[in-house]
Parts: structure tokens; sequence; C-alpha cells
């Protein structure tokens, strides 16, 4: 409309991007939270993020890695509205953050990897002035302020200065301040970097138990792949700017091998472990360990363990060992992402 009324004539490309953005959105799940179809990003002839599809459900932890430069941060940046992609449609919560980015915001609780505080002001002023920032009234934001403090265990810390927090203490305070608002949407990018290993039990512990209790969608950007694999659902592996794989571990453990490799040690010469294995129905070859030489790899066209093991078993031969390839995250990095066996992401 305009400001005499009149109704602006829609255009041929208005139309076009219309139908366009319809089309994108039209095998998106009703339960979907984060959703990118062709999401890109370039600086001048640098695609950051290159025909990004991703699709993130209501309740799900999903969790991003990839080495440094691959293109997560600038994902991250374009779900929140504070960049603007170069094509393709984002929706996060139903909303479009480039149009939107004050109502995404409003949604979303996002944990930068370097979470900054005013240091002169309390753990609970810090709080408090988030909950102003976002229209919460003084009246109802205390008692939920209170309760967040006691969830990421500060209160002993909520009345000290910021400035003398650990980083621990200030990662669990920047979690308080992402959950200030309630949101429905929690993002996190490497949420335990530079914390000690007590601290990053403490800390993967605490994000469980609010995931559960406040039905939190998150998306969880960590270079640690240990703590990825025991907090999320599924995972996504980003490569050049593309997100090269995704889905649960097991699913993404299947989908990269045509055949089934176990890894077997019994006590005892390893090599009488060659005789017993091929004769079990479904085993195609028995090699040597590439790294150590207990063990031996069986290759076979379905899950043979359990047969194995009888067999193992029945000739005498106690088993020492016995695990399938592939489901590991690390072997699954250095299968989708080759350039990145570091294990590090960004």
């Amino acid at each position: 409309m305009t400001r005499t009324g009149t109704a602006v004539p829609e255009t041929e490309t208005t139309r076009r991007r219309r139908v366009s953005v319809a089309s994108l959105l039209a095998d998106v799940p009703e339960d979907a939270v984060i959703v990118a179809r062709r999401l890109t990003k370039r600086y001048g002839t640098l695609a950051a993020v290159d025909s990004l599809d991703l699709t993130v459900r209501r309740g799900e932890v999903f969790g991003l890695l990839g080495p440094n430069g691959a293109g997560k941060t600038t994902t991250v940046l374009m779900l929140l509205g504070l960049t603007e992609p170069t094509q393709g449609v984002v929706r996060v919560v139903g909303l479009d953050p480039t149009r939107e980015p004050l109502a995404v915001k409003r949604k979303v609780g996002y944990l930068p990897d370097n979470v900054g505080f005013y240091g002169g002001m309390t753990g609970r002023e810090n709080l408090r002035y988030t909950a102003k920032l976002n229209g919460i009234p003084r009246s109802g934001a205390e008692a939920w302020i209170d309760e967040l403090l006691h969830e990421v265990r500060l209160e002993d810390a909520a009345d000290k200065k910021a400035e003398t927090y650990s980083r621990g203490m200030r990662q669990r305070l920047g979690i308080a301040d992402a959950l200030v608002k309630r949101p429905s949407v929690l993002i996190l990018d490497e949420p335990t970097i530079a914390i000690d290993p007590a601290g990053v039990e403490e800390l993967l512990a605490l994000l469980r138990r609010l995931v559960a209790e406040h039905d939190l969608t998150v998306l969880l950007s960590s270079h640690i792949l240990g703590q990825v694999q025991s907090l999320c659902d599924r995972v996504g592996f980003f490569s050049a700017g593309r997100l090269v794989a995704a889905g649960p571990l097991e699913e993404l453990a299947h989908g990269t091998q045509r055949t089934v490799e176990l890894e077997v040690g019994v006590e005892g010469l390893p090599e009488a472990i060659d005789a017993v294995a091929m004769a079990v129905p479904g085993v195609r070859s028995v090699a040597p360990h590439e790294r150590d030489e207990r063990l031996r790899v069986v290759n076979a066209a379905e899950d043979v363990a359990a047969p194995l093991a009888a067999a193992l078993a029945g000739a005498g031969l106690s088993l020492t060992h016995l695990r399938r390839r592939g489901a590991d995250l690390l072997e699954l990095y250095r299968r989708y992402v080759p350039e990145g066996l570091d294990g590090r992401a960004r």
C-alpha cells in the first residue's frame, strides 16, 4: 500500500522471488526450527558458505564440525541475522533473520566462543541488564534470574563481579544469559573452549539437563569431537563452505561403508584368528591391523560380531578386543573432511 492507500502492483521480479522461496521451502517438515535452503554467502569470489541445505528439528541437538574457515561461523551469523546471505533462503522459528533480525534474537539464545560481560557488574547485574534489554520487567525477571543462577550453579558467586569469574564460570553465566529471554533455540559456539576437563564435564552435564528440562533446540559448534558425540542427536560435517554430510552417527557410518569392518583381538597369537574368522559365513577377508600388531581386521558383508565371537570361543580362543569400525566420530570426520585431520573446527 502507498501512503494514499493505493495498492502497489506486484512486479514480476517480486512474484518470481515469492514463488522461488515457496518452492525451496516446500519440503520443510512441520517441526523444523532451523531451515536453510541453497544458503550462500560470498565475499568477492570466495564462497564462505556454498548452497547450504540444513534442517534442525524441534528438540534436537545438532552438532557442527569442520576445519577452520569451513563456513560454520558464517552460517551462524546468517541464522542470527548478523550478516546477509548472498542468495538462498533461511528461516529460524519461522522467521526470516534478514528481514526480522530483532524478532529472531528474541527467540534465540546465543553463546559466542568468547562471551563478554561487564566486568565491573556482578553476575546477577549482568543478567538483569540482559533482561532489561529484552524488555522483561524487573519484577518478572528476578525469580527467573535466581532460578537460572541456581541452574548453572552460580548462586554463591552471583553477587561477585564478573571480572573475578574463571573461564568456566563465565561460560556458565553465558548460558544463563542466553536463557534469560526464555528462548526456544540455543546456539552455542565452542562452549567449552579453554575450560579445564572437570569444568567441561560439568558444563556438558548442565547442557544435557537444560535441553531435557526446557525443551530446547540446540545448534552446537565444537572442535572437541567427543563432546559433540556425547551431546548431539545428529552431526553435520562442513568442508570448504559445504555441508558434505549430516545425520545420526550410526546412519553416517553405514552410509560410508559398503562392508562391515571389525577389529578383533584374542589371547595368544593373532594369526589364530584368521582361519576361524574365514569360516564364518559372510566374512570376506582377514588382514593384520594397520597400527596394532596384536589385532586383525575382519571384512564382512554384514555385522558378524556375534557369530564371530561364538566361533572364536568354540575354537578355544579368548576374545580380548572386538570393535566395529566406522561409528567413531573421529573416523567419520576423517572420511568426510580429509583436510581437517586434526579434528578441530570453526
